[in-house]
């Protein structure tokens, strides 16, 4: 049975005792994520996160478009899974700065019957033609963020259709073409621009460079498209038929793959390399779920070429040496632990992680309990542990080089009438991606994940450009199970590296100090939740984006 401290720990404190509110829990995240000299840039107001109760099935999305549809398949008999992938199709429409079509995806699922686990990957990969040169200039250097990020350079080879397609043969119930109605309808009779959307396209200042994107999100005398203005795009609907009819191989081969080819390729500015050969040989992938035991609890996320997963797993591990619970919540010295953990786990991202495919990961060693305990003993609640290295674990590799992060993705959160669950985050990488623009949907520019300098003294970079390669993402889909294998929790964050922290904080936050899901992702983290409160799920979403939680 479910442990009376654990059940509390996944059930909400009364609205009077809210222990996580107001500017104290936002200065404490100011902090652990900014440093503790950066001025707070969160709104100071003490808003709830959006939540709501589900009998049987929940899901929580980052539009609420997006999880209308998603709860019409629930509706209908869909699984987690069928959900998700009509969720993410609509998310594509209403929220294209974060994620589509055209970008990669990491999944988890939960099996209610077998208590599994699996993960799938749908990461973009590096066309064959790549060489560790792609971001350097010629004299050698790497070559500014602007010059990766905007055009067809960067643009990897889209996964999500495909990862669509291997979890739907695993988990789907209802047909495929039926989870592309509800995108495929609202594409054509329009939706509305939403405030969040109106801003990130007024704020980008690469749009307008390239034609489609251009047409599409500006109207006339160059003004962005109004929050509240009425949006279509009927390239889009007619992708989307062509893919519910033909099934994923109408994207990674015909008209539509040599749309893509042709405007990676001759972009005028900064063309890239992709060929009908990269799209035609794409595969997602199934993967060994890394998971940990934590407490009581068992940690479970996604494996390389996620480094969000392996990284949080770490410093979660880290924590677990440490009695969080007898710490004031949030106060100086969890504070401490917290940021110290994320530190030594970072450093180990840096230097070890990339794709399994191709390089040899010591991922066993990394998440030794030996090692990792090792690596705690350096940390002190009350200083600080300076220059911050990595493990002892192999010298074959340098540490990627600090570069450009502003990666964008979003989150889902579904759970099933048969308590199966999804936990799916999807990325373009920069908002908007490359800004490039292919039959209604745009193209990623998740390439710029790989280190832009391949060799540091001598040593190759694990996370260098390879052909056919996929790149680290910091992409952290993550759920907590108890002890009998049942599902507590599934989350997701959108923060690019900050995502690993939010995540982090999070689980911190409700496993060790027992606080309600609204309480527990009030900061701007792009955190989309579901968790288990007795018999019935909770969902949360953060409530300074433009998400929605839906339960029946």
């Amino acid at each position: 049975m479910f442990s009376q401290s654990s059940a509390q720990a996944f059930s909400p404190r009364k609205k009077g005792k809210t222990c996580a509110r107001g500017p104290t829990f936002l200065g404490f995240l100011c902090l652990i994520t900014l440093g503790f000299s950066t001025p707070c840039p969160f709104a100071p107001e003490a808003a709830r996160a959006a939540t709501a109760d589900g009998q049987s099935q929940t899901i929580v999305a980052d539009n609420p478009l997006a999880a209308e549809a998603g709860l019409d398949i629930l509706r209908a008999g869909g699984t987690a899974t069928d959900a998700a992938i009509a969720a993410l199709l609509v998310l594509g429409l209403v929220e294209p700065q974060a994620a589509g079509i055209g970008g990669g995806a990491f999944l988890l699922h939960y099996d209610a019957k077998h208590k599994r686990v699996d993960s799938y990957d749908g990461q973009v990969t590096a066309p064959a033609g790549s060489s560790g040169r792609l971001f350097l200039d010629k004299s050698g250097a790497p070559l500014s963020g602007e010059a990766v990020a905007v055009g067809g350079r960067a643009v990897g080879v889209p996964g999500l259709l495909r990862l669509a397609q291997l979890a739907h043969q695993d988990h789907g119930r209802l047909p495929w073409s039926a989870l592309f109605a509800p995108a495929i309808a609202l594409a054509e009779r329009g939706f509305r621009v939403s405030a969040r959307l109106h801003r990130a396209i007024a704020e980008d200042s690469f749009l307008l460079s390239r034609p489609a994107t251009a047409g599409y999100f500006y109207g006339r005398g160059g003004r962005a498209v109004g929050s509240g203005d009425r949006l279509h795009n009927q390239a889009y609907a007619d992708s989307l038929r062509r893919i519910a009819e033909g099934g994923p191989t109408a994207f990674y081969s015909g008209a539509i793959a040599q749309n893509i080819v042709s405007t990676v390729r001759n972009d005028r500015e900064n063309p890239g390399f992709m060929t009908l050969y990269d799209l035609e040989s794409y595969r997602a992938k199934r993967r060994l779920t890394l998971c940990i035991p934590y407490r009581i609890w068992r940690i479970c996320s996604m494996p390389p070429p996620s480094a969000g997963g392996l990284a949080l797993l770490q410093a979660m591990s880290l924590l677990g040496q440490f009695d969080l619970a007898s710490l004031p919540p949030n106060g100086p010295a969890a504070l401490r632990l917290m940021t110290e953990a994320e530190r030594l786990a970072d450093a180990d991202r840096a230097l070890f992680l990339a794709d399994p495919d191709l390089v040899q990961l010591p991922l066993q060693r990394l998440l030794d309990p030996v090692y990792l305990r090792q690596r705690a003993a350096l940390i002190s609640p009350d200083r600080s542990l300076g220059e911050v290295t990595p493990g002892l674990v192999s010298d074959r590799f340098a540490a990627m080089p600090p570069q450009p992060d502003t990666a964008s993705a979003t989150p889902l959160s579904v759970v099933d009438q048969w308590g199966n669950a999804a936990a799916l985050t999807a990325s373009l990488h920069d908002p908007f991606g490359a800004r490039l623009m292919v039959d209604g949907f745009l193209l990623d520019n998740g390439l710029a994940d790989f280190a832009y300098t391949p060799r540091v003294d001598d040593r190759p970079v694990a996370n260098r450009v390879e052909g056919g390669k996929r790149p680290v993402s910091s992409m952290v889909p993550t759920m907590v199970l108890d002890r009998q294998g049942r599902l507590l929790l599934a989350i997701g964050s959108s923060g690019g590296a900050g995502s690993i922290g939010f995540v982090l904080r999070t689980l911190v936050a409700r496993l060790d100090w027992g606080l309600a899901l609204d309480d527990a992702i009030v900061p701007g983290s792009g955190l989309n939740v579901i968790g288990r409160k007795v018999d019935r799920w909770i969902g949360a979403t953060d409530p300074r984006r433009n998400g929605a939680v839906l339960a029946d």
